[in-house]
């Protein structure tokens, strides 16, 4: 068998934050490595085979969505109207080709709704009761709206509306928690992503969230929106971000970093950085993100005290970190 000279990588993201005020449990810092673990595990299986990198990151965010440890699907944060709007979208490298939800509530899984999107529409959006009506037809699980509902963010919503502001995920949830999470859910920004790279050299990425606790009913942030919160192109790299939705988009922050590669031939780490820590900061923006680029290289940057993070290559162990 011919050696191919891609070595596939996947890299994950559950959302960026603050320390909790507690430091965050040790048993409570365990289940987060063990999920980020669970969820890293198949994808880099399914690399090793020969699979694609759209349907890696694709199946690490279904796994990522029915992890109630982390704001997108089963544990979406609620907005302020005590529903749930969840966001998601899907890059493909090769093709530049997306698909993209927006404020859905009864599809289990939004990223395949992003990813049916992409492959049964000429649209890169659709949002709302259309997105539905599309999941639905093309036979993709539909449920309740209580089926994303938690008690743990239900008394998140509680807390946040007695502030009467829009809480970023990880920023509320030392608040709900018994025993903290390693990072200050009052003060965490939720999102869940994935980028790979495959045997072939294909890139692809994935973002998935329920947004922001308390937010207006009708919000979009950035995980939905091509360029700012999701981004792949195999000429530069694949990125998923997590973080302040409002600056990402305000900054294309996703699309910026391949801008960087391609126009002023940054590598993949100098312009994830230069975005994730001079950009968005000048206005207020926090967060993270996880990006690899065509070579394989993996940039996991972040201007929050941590962030749920792992990468697999093929081959390799599994690593997984939450501090830096």
């Amino acid at each position: 068998m011919t050696a191919t000279p891609f070595r596939p990588v996947i890299a994950i993201h559950g959302g960026a934050g603050t320390i909790s005020r507690t430091g965050g449990a040790a048993d409570q810092q365990d289940a987060y490595h063990a999920a980020l673990r669970a969820v890293l595990g198949p994808p880099q299986e399914l690399l090793a085979r020969g699979g694609t990198a759209l349907d890696a990151v694709s199946l690490a965010v279904d796994l990522l969505e029915d992890c109630p440890l982390f704001n997108a699907g089963h544990g979406a944060v609620f907005t302020h109207d005590e529903t749930h709007e969840l966001d998601a979208a899907v890059m493909d490298g090769a093709t530049l080709k997306a698909g993209a939800v927006g404020c859905v509530a009864r599809i289990k899984r939004p990223a395949r709704a992003a990813r049916a999107v992409m492959e049964h529409t000429d649209h890169v959006l659709l949002v709302g009761t259309g997105a539905e009506a599309l999941a639905q037809r093309l036979g993709l699980e539909m449920v309740s709206p209580d089926y994303f509902s938690t008690e743990h963010r239900r008394e998140q919503l509680r807390r946040a509306l007695a502030t009467d502001k829009a809480v970023l995920d990880h920023d509320g949830a030392s608040l709900t928690f018994r025993q903290a999470a390693p990072l200050d859910e009052s003060r965490k920004l939720g999102t869940v992503g994935a980028v790979a790279l495959d045997a072939q050299g294909n890139l692809a990425a994935a973002t998935s969230t329920g947004g922001m606790t308390n937010k207006r009913p009708g919000r979009v942030g950035d995980s939905p929106l091509i360029g700012a919160g999701t981004y792949a192109d195999n000429r530069t790299a694949a990125i998923s971000c997590t973080g302040t939705g409002e600056m990402f988009i305000r900054t294309a922050a996703a699309y910026d970093i391949c801008a960087r590669m391609a126009y002023a031939g940054a590598s993949l780490e100098q312009a994830a950085q230069a975005v994730v820590m001079d950009v968005l900061p000048a206005i207020g923006g926090r967060g993270g993100l996880v990006a690899v680029d065509r070579h394989g290289n993996v940039s996991m940057p972040f201007n929050t005290e941590g962030m749920y993070r792992g990468v697999a290559r093929v081959g390799e162990p599994l690593q997984t970190a939450i501090f830096r």
